[in-house]
């Protein structure tokens, strides 16, 4: 009788999540494992996973506000999980959220949690999630401290699992809606910030954006890409692309502003000039790194929006801005490991026999 493939479970709860897996995913499953994908609706992440070989269970977002609602919210992650992992009796359970190292804890089922946040940063998946996971894969950069035994380290970042050159090729046809007449053209990117450890967090205000937008137009083209709803003045620069094809666009763009700290770190090691405007400015390791090592991304606070206002005008007047940033790149893909080949061979050795 023919053997089931072993199941590796994947649980996706924000585009990123989906994107950080796309690689792993598809070399496990080429090496006939099965992978199943259990997504729970967050901005486009279901338009990522159409069409995908994959077996996928969707799940509707159901978030409130307030405490109270997250803990709700998060048991009710937890059974729905539990009830998966008893049907398909999967070897491991791979994700970013606490439920797989519950589940997996419950069940005797490795869960391996993927965190490029420092732990301070993310106290509420530090200590119910690091503290009962099998692993954390973290950067060198990450400190998630109390929970350095549990640590996997490797040099690089979540963003190179997929957009390591071994795996990704800007392809210019599939942004060409974008190429107008050769001009250039710049991303602005609003986060929702509604995470918990968003809480008290602020970005891009709508009024910040029109400063940029003025500061920008005389040098190329404007687009935003959003996960928050946009004002009617902004929506005409929503950009127009599938949206798997948005790191293509984020290659091709000549400066990437926004206050998403995953899109700005996407930005820096496909060396595309990268400013972040957040208040998670100089806390978070993977950033710090990029920004102070490589000078592939540049961290301004909330209180100094004249500032940011003076780094973008700084960097369309440096005529060398691109040719610069791709070689701080080759720099830093030459230092960092190839993550997703590391993440393979993890998850085959140390599955559930």
């Amino acid at each position: 009788m023919k053997q089931a493939p072993k199941t590796f479970l994947f649980y996706l709860g924000h585009p990123a999540h989906y994107h950080n897996v796309s690689v792993v995913i598809r070399q496990l499953s080429e090496k006939g494992y099965k992978v199943l994908l259990v997504a729970r609706g967050k901005d486009v992440l279901f338009d990522l996973l159409k069409d995908l070989p994959y077996e996928i269970i969707y799940l509707k977002p159901k978030k409130g506000t307030g405490k109270l609602s997250l803990i709700t919210t998060v048991v009710k992650r937890e059974m729905v999980l539990f009830r998966l992992a008893l049907k398909y009796q999967p070897k491991m359970l791979i994700g970013t959220d606490i439920v797989i190292a519950h589940v997996g804890k419950l069940l005797g089922i490795p869960s391996v949690i993927l965190n490029e946040d420092d732990a301070k940063e993310v106290p509420f998946l530090a200590k119910l999630g690091f503290k009962y996971a099998t692993a954390v894969f973290s950067p060198s950069c990450c400190n998630i401290s109390p929970y350095d035994a549990k640590k996997i380290v490797y040099q690089g970042y979540h963003e190179l699992a997929y957009l390591h050159p071994n795996y990704f090729t800007p392809d210019r046809e599939k942004v060409k809606e974008l190429l107008v007449d050769g001009d250039k053209y710049f991303i602005l990117r609003f986060a929702e910030l509604t995470a918990h450890h968003d809480d008290g967090k602020k970005g891009i205000s709508t009024k910040l954006a029109l400063q940029l937008i003025e500061k920008l137009t005389p040098f190329g083209r404007v687009y935003i890409t959003s996960e928050r709803k946009l004002e009617t003045e902004l929506e005409a620069y929503r950009i127009k692309i599938n949206p798997k094809n948005i790191h293509h666009a984020i290659y091709y763009a000549h400066i990437y502003i926004g206050d998403s700290q995953t899109m700005a770190a996407e930005a820096a090691v496909l060396g595309t000039p990268s400013i972040r405007f957040n208040d998670f400015v100089g806390k978070l390791g993977y950033l710090e790194e990029l920004e102070h090592r490589y000078q592939l991304t540049y961290g301004i606070s909330t209180q100094e929006s004249e500032k940011l206002l003076s780094k973008v005008n700084e960097l369309l007047e440096d005529a060398n801005l691109l040719e610069t940033s791709r070689t701080r790149r080759e720099k830093m893909l030459r230092e960092s490991d190839d993550v997703a080949q590391l993440w393979e061979n993890y998850f085959i050795a140390n599955k559930k026999k």
